[in-house]
């Protein structure tokens, strides 16, 4: 499954029924100048291929998770901080934000994660791309 991705892209794993997390992929490919993530909700095929290969607990990471070739597997508060630092200038400057401790970022993420479905609500089913967008999606 890890064969299906390109070299120099990213794949982000988001958790496709959540409004708030759907907005935040939103905003990736808006700002994706360079072209270099593909995405998949953490409810597809691939999305549980990657969550089993890598044995990842989903009851303590379950909103976003960034995969890099080179970095491998990141989480929370790191994965959302990497993911604006590749994104360019001026959005990469919130990136200033990794020399925070893990667990500080981190507590403020699990906070945000714990109450999204309150506060952003919910979808029934995951986002369905446009065909302009399906070629950034995988299944």
């Amino acid at each position: 499954m890890l064969e299906l991705i390109p070299r120099e892209k990213k794949l982000i794993l988001f958790d496709g029924v959540c409004n708030l997390c759907n907005s935040s992929i939103q905003f990736v490919i808006n700002h994706d100048k360079k072209d270099i993530f593909l995405f998949a909700p953490l409810q597809s095929n691939i999305g549980q291929q990657i969550i089993s290969h890598f044995k990842i607990d989903t009851t303590k990471t379950d909103s976003i998770i960034l995969y890099t070739e080179k970095t491998g597997i990141d989480y929370k508060s790191t994965a959302a901080l990497k993911t604006a630092y590749y994104l360019g200038f001026p959005i990469n400057l919130v990136s200033i934000f990794l020399i925070v401790p893990p667990i500080i970022r981190n507590w403020f993420y699990d906070l945000i994660a714990r109450n999204r479905y309150k506060w952003f609500g919910k979808k029934s089913e995951c986002m369905i791309p446009t065909p302009e967008l399906k070629s950034k999606f995988l299944n």
